[in-house]
């Protein structure tokens, strides 16, 4: 390739260095981020690592299993995606996100390097594999106990499976990317469980019965230990309250009481129990009650179930498939009974189904103000515009093209009573967020 060396001194260097490899899209296979990482100095295998897969809830479980850990007086580095606002949001160390001046020293470390793989290679580099060695690099440098991580996409083939995790975790199994994960459950499972090693530990949270054949299989091929939600660990206790929940966890080693969850949603009642369990599994013992409570009270999930403000209320929630969409209408019924019709605010992106999604909501969507992310795989706002006209009729839908104005008319047209919900990506919710002077 030959191309000029990169130079990285400011934020915007180093934005303009990861964007330049957008175009580059996903690309199955470990050679890339492996050769990238052999350049590096093999950065993955400097810090022990509980790796977070699952179609749902990975980056709040890799919040919480972050927040536990950093409550143990240990040194602890999160790697997440998609980000909400700021790429450096991936990164935390003791769940504070990295500043500025960090990220772009991590890129000014790697940049480099990348070019000379590529240069060698021929390949260029996509964007996920490279905030993946990123992470690998700020991890080396920042002299950790260990790191949490998550999978961006499916497992077998994603980049950060170049890491030997001490606990693999599996957060649930539900169908989404099926172009590129698989048809069924079972094959998307096979393609999640993939990150499982040889001799390693599996953590799983709830997994449908469709998934268990492929579960079965990789624990027998690498000979681990698999400890699973219901059977050797759960939520034992349950009681909403104004901001979440009051749990108990029955752990691997112990029962934890009074866990005040501050977090929407029953279903994060699971992945903390998850989360606590794959801590206990990295440590092989009880986890203090006394250090984790304050943890659990600690732990935020933006643009997951968030109430973000309260007359009108509006809740923002990323959820794009049927697992995600199924949770937050449950939690739109269980926790927010008094509301009684809600206007959707809705952006969609790649080849999902816009009439499903608003379908999968149910009667209590009356409204719909159809809006497109700043995302080049964002759904035209005419397609999804056509699908909600098919679900609540052509008289209750409004296109209001960006998604802070989606939010203005959807708040202003609210009745006493109402509330508005903004879903359908994640893209749709980091916007939201940032509209709303959340970033």
């Amino acid at each position: 390739m030959n191309r000029s060396p990169s130079f990285i001194a400011t934020y915007a260097d180093a934005l303009a260095f990861l964007d330049a490899r957008i175009g580059a899209g996903i690309k199955p296979g470990l050679d890339r981020i492996s050769g990238l990482l052999e350049y590096l100095g093999d950065p993955q295998v400097s810090v022990p690592v509980i790796h977070v897969a699952g179609t749902n809830g990975k980056s709040t479980t890799v919040n919480m299993v972050a927040a536990l850990l950093s409550s143990l007086d240990l040194r602890v580095g999160s790697f997440i995606s998609p980000h909400l606002h700021h790429v450096e949001e991936r990164y935390g160390i003791n769940g504070q996100g990295i500043d500025r001046d960090r990220f772009v020293q991590a890129v000014a470390d790697v940049a480099p390097f990348c070019d000379m793989y590529e240069d060698a290679s021929g390949e260029t580099v996509s964007y996920f594999e490279i905030t993946a060695a990123i992470a690998f690099q700020i991890f080396a440098s920042e002299g950790l106990d260990v790191a949490v991580v998550e999978v961006g996409l499916g497992g077998r083939w994603d980049a950060t499976n170049v890491i030997d995790a001490a606990v693999s975790v599996v957060t649930g199994i539900s169908l989404d990317h099926q172009a590129i994960l698989g048809s069924t459950i079972a094959e998307i499972a096979a393609e999640k469980l993939a990150i499982l090693k040889d001799g390693g530990t599996l953590v799983t949270g709830l997994l449908p019965a469709a998934a268990d054949g492929a579960a079965t299989a990789q624990v027998a091929q690498t000979a681990a230990r698999w400890y699973r939600f219901g059977d050797d660990f759960d939520v034992e206790g349950l009681e909403q309250t104004p901001t979440g929940w009051l749990v108990d966890v029955r752990g691997l080693h112990d029962v934890y009481t009074d866990l005040q969850l501050n977090l929407h949603g029953r279903h994060q009642t699971a992945h903390l129990a998850t989360a606590v369990a794959s801590v206990e599994a990295f440590l092989d013992r009880p986890l203090p009650g006394d250090l984790i409570v304050p943890a659990v009270e600690s732990v935020r999930s933006p643009g997951r179930s968030e109430v973000v403000l309260h007359e009108p209320l509006v809740l923002i929630d990323g959820a794009h498939n049927d697992e995600g969409l199924n949770g937050l209408v449950t939690t739109m019924s269980q926790e927010f009974p008094a509301i009684s019709a809600w206007t959707l605010v809705i952006g969609v992106r790649g080849d999902r189904d816009p009439e499903h999604m608003i379908r999968v909501l149910g009667d209590q969507i009356v409204r719909v103000v159809v809006c497109a992310p700043d995302d080049p795989q964002a759904l035209g706002v005419d397609v999804v515009a056509d699908a909600a006209m098919r679900v609540v009729g052509a008289e209750n839908v409004v296109v209001a093209q960006v998604v802070a104005d989606a939010i203005k008319v959807a708040v202003q047209g609210a009745e006493a009573g109402e509330g508005v919900v903004i879903a359908g990506s994640l893209y749709v919710a980091g916007e939201a967020r940032s509209a709303l002077g959340l970033a």
